[in-house]
């Protein structure tokens, strides 16, 4: 997995946005969180997928799972502008509002979100796969999933949430773009639809755990230590406001619990593969 990742790190750089203007700055933004790091989860979920079925396929999947990065870091370009989280750090670095100026945080982020797709759409893939890949990025990056979460997110500050809408709101923002992932490392490697389907529910587990573990480490760890703004999230609605520290931990080791059988009802190959990835990840709580 090392290697797998340390190849896909190779190739973002080797394939950072271009745009060759006289803007003093714009471009050196562009890459700037890209270049920052992050831990790859993403597009490491798609490509341990492909890399159980299709491994002839990873250099293909390349792209894709760039444009995955790509639109990920774009909405948290955007997730931390004055008007959503007003946040200054970022993967351990300024964020871009902050070192630059708003209006280029904000076109940074329609940027990446843009070239995600024109990524997507030169990969050395068939054409019905990369049409069922833009379906699902789209869909779960945008009003079905990431966008509509973010929207109650910010609506819905300083009100109480009940459980199940907190849930609805985390699933959206965050836990459906992690089983997009999944999924479409699934189609690339033309894995049934079955095992999709599986694998996306899977993803939605997965990116709740992540989003009630991210409210932990809110709570609990410094910004230094998290490598962004951390004790920003009293007038949000997160699990840990909701349930308490104790109980949002309890609700991160059920949904542990559940991942790591889920994981283990998995044909070996592809079970293999996840695994290597997400042990370190799926109790990081504790």
């Amino acid at each position: 997995m090392k290697k797998l990742l340390q190849q896909f790190e190779t190739y973002l750089l080797n394939n950072l946005p271009q745009s060759k203007s006289f803007h003093p700055y714009f471009e050196d933004a562009l890459s700037e969180m890209l270049k920052a790091g992050g831990k790859r989860f993403r597009p490491m979920l798609l490509l341990s997928v492909v890399k159980s079925n299709k491994s002839l396929l990873l250099a293909n999947a390349m792209p894709v799972a760039l444009g995955l990065e790509f639109l990920h870091t774009y909405s948290l370009v955007h997730d931390d502008l004055p008007s959503m989280d007003n946040a200054d750090l970022r993967r351990g670095f300024e964020t871009i509002h902050k070192k630059y100026d708003e209006v280029t945080a904000i076109l940074v982020g329609d940027a990446l979100n843009t070239e995600a797709f024109n990524l997507i759409s030169n990969a050395s893939l068939h054409n019905d796969i990369k049409i069922e890949l833009v379906k699902c990025l789209s869909s779960n990056g945008g009003i079905d999933g990431m966008i509509i979460g973010q929207a109650i997110d910010c609506f819905f500050e300083n009100q109480k949430l009940e459980l199940n809408q907190l849930e609805f709101l985390h699933i959206h923002k965050t836990a459906r773009l992690i089983a997009a992932s999944l999924k479409m490392g699934a189609i690339i490697s033309e894995y049934d639809i079955e095992t999709q389907n599986k694998l996306y529910d899977f993803g939605i587990d997965l990116g709740l755990l992540f989003q009630i573990q991210d409210d932990i480490i809110d709570e609990t760890q410094s910004s230094e230590e998290a490598g962004k703004t951390t004790q920003n999230d009293e007038s949000k609605n997160s699990f840990v406001n909701l349930l308490g520290l104790d109980g949002a931990i309890n609700s991160a080791n059920e949904l542990a619990n559940k991942c790591e059988a889920t994981l283990n009802t998995l044909e070996d190959n592809l079970k293999n593969s996840l695994e290597e990835l997400l042990l370190k990840y799926i109790n990081r709580h504790k």
